[in-house]
């Protein structure tokens, strides 16, 4: 059984959710993680102006994704930065390449999830998440989230991600913040819950 994860990641948040993403996935016998980030769209120039260039030399080794190979899934973990509470452009450029895929069927009854981050608590993580879904949706997959089984998204003694829409993380208004040790725990889960169901289903 194969899981990817696509991911986009400007300053390396969302690259260190798919990485303990990856870890929950691995957990399950039998399932084949793939790592995969979306192309980049902006210019070397404008990433070195936003101090991105840096940060994404730590993932620069994931290949790039490539719209074809992602046929064969029987899951797919997608991670993206949140942008006004919607997913970043890159992702929705990528997303929006799917059509070959959507007018043959492919992703029809295959595991879809969702995972994000935001700078601030309240920056559009929920919504960014559920607006994903809808295009997954349309794909016809199967959604799976966070369910209230990891219990880290419910506690009241940090500010935290997670959400039952699925794992997040607060990056800091600077990308100062790095993910907690209960988001990254929120993350391996959903790794795990997600090939758990994909497995079932596949079998």
């Amino acid at each position: 059984m194969k899981l990817f994860i696509v991911f986009y990641s400007m300053y390396g948040h969302i690259y260190q959710m798919a990485q303990a993403v990856a870890e929950g996935a691995k957990e399950v016998e039998g399932v084949q993680v793939e790592l995969r980030r979306v192309p980049e769209t902006l210019p070397e120039e404008v990433l070195q102006k936003m101090g991105a260039v840096e940060a994404q030399k730590a993932f620069v080794h994931i290949p790039v994704a490539a719209v074809d190979e992602l046929a064969d899934a029987d899951a797919i973990i997608f991670g993206a930065p949140t942008r006004y509470g919607n997913a970043v452009a890159q992702m929705r450029q990528f997303l929006d390449a799917t059509v070959g895929l959507w007018s043959k069927g492919a992703w029809v009854g295959k595991v879809g999830s969702v995972f994000t981050s935001s700078a601030t608590q309240h920056g559009g993580q929920e919504s960014t998440i559920l607006s994903f879904h809808t295009t997954l949706l349309h794909h016809g997959m199967v959604i799976v989230g966070l369910p209230y089984s990891f219990a880290g998204q419910m506690r009241i003694d940090e500010i935290t991600g997670c959400s039952p829409y699925g794992a997040s993380t607060i990056a800091g208004g600077r990308g100062e913040r790095l993910p907690s040790e209960n988001e990254l725990a929120g993350a391996r889960f959903q790794g795990k819950h997600v090939a758990s169901i994909a497995k079932k289903i596949a079998g």
